[in-house]
């Protein structure tokens, strides 16, 4: 389909919903759901997150982990771990 079908399709099918007011605001929040996955490249999925975690933890119990020194501040440490 082009970017033309795709839009008459949408715009035909809000059209359907468009009198009933809980339709509405399911299609929006998804839509905003969905914009907002498409404006940030470093959200995650709930799938991902915990895979980095348990890999993190991994490296932990491997010896591999990074500890901030005393007097460290945040940016310090990660320009020196990164």
């Amino acid at each position: 389909m082009t970017a033309i079908q795709l839009n008459a399709e949408l715009y035909r099918n809000m059209g359907i919903i468009a009198d009933d007011e809980v339709l509405m605001k399911k299609v929006l929040k998804y839509v905003k759901r969905l914009a907002a996955t498409k404006e940030d490249s470093t959200l995650m999925s709930q799938t991902e997150f915990f895979a980095r975690v348990d890999e993190a933890k991994k490296q932990i119990r491997d010896g591999k982990g990074e500890k901030m020194l005393p007097n460290e501040t945040l940016d310090q440490f990660l320009e020196r771990v990164g």
